[in-house]
């Protein structure tokens, strides 16, 4: 059995050693679902662990649907982590009507070699997971991460279980979402080998001081909007500080 821990900072990631985990997947965003972490934290973590690293790929929040200019940040991405001499890369993507895309995916899989390749959470926004599942293992990718297509992986454990039977052994299906001490027996009944938690618990700030009337971040975003910036919204904040 593999316990993988989803990282989002380079302490998370060596609590993660501590604790026994045989894997990290590292990334910075948890809240926005997970995006692509820095430089300094994807060196800072393979300095400071003895165990694998895989790392996040997702260029921004939302949806698996990318831009030519996305795809080329990816694969840049990408090129960084294997200098960093880093495990694996974990990433994924979607054509407009949720089936898998293939050729891009595939793509991304031959560049990322020898690191292993982890078809991400994108699998679940997938329209048919059992088409999904064989366009996928076509791409040659070597896990998939889900949730069964639910909110939690403990809810989506009867499509768990198809998805492995389905796999049988050409590809991993590890489990992932909500996964903790509670669940894992029950989702280990699915015949999965591999799990992936964040395994986080919330601690206080230190600060002495807080102003609580200023956030720094906006509420959180529909998972089915794009955020970007707009060329005339800039503009007219340029002719304002012009005027």
């Amino acid at each position: 059995m593999t316990l993988e821990i989803c990282s989002g900072s380079v302490q998370s990631a060596i609590n993660a050693q501590a604790a026994g985990a045989q894997r990290v997947e590292l990334c910075e965003g948890l809240v926005l679902g997970g995006t692509t972490p820095s430089y300094g934290t994807i060196a800072l973590t393979r300095k400071n662990l003895s165990i694998d690293v895989n790392v996040l790929i997702r260029p921004r929040s939302g949806d698996f649907l990318y831009t030519d200019v996305e795809f080329e940040t990816i694969k840049e991405d990408i090129r960084m982590v294997k200098q960093l001499g880093c495990n694996g890369v974990v990433c994924g993507i979607l054509h407009a009507d949720g089936s898998i895309d293939v050729e891009r995916t595939r793509e991304l899989v031959e560049l990322a070699r020898p690191l292993s390749f982890t078809f991400h959470r994108a699998f679940d926004r997938a329209s048919d997971p059992v088409k999904a599942l064989e366009d996928v293992i076509a791409t040659g990718a070597d896990r998939i991460l889900t949730s069964g297509q639910q909110a939690k992986a403990i809810d989506g454990a009867p499509l768990l279980k198809q998805l492995v039977e389905q796999a049988n052994g050409r590809i991993i299906i590890m489990p992932g979402s909500g996964v903790n001490a509670g669940n894992i027996a029950e989702l280990m009944k699915t015949g999965a080998t591999e799990f992936h938690c964040s395994g986080q618990q919330p601690f206080a700030s230190k600060m002495a001081f807080v102003r609580e009337e200023v956030p720094m971040s906006s509420p959180l975003p529909d998972e089915n909007l794009i955020f970007e910036s707009n060329v005339q919204v800039i503009k007219e904040v340029v002719r304002n500080m012009q005027s």
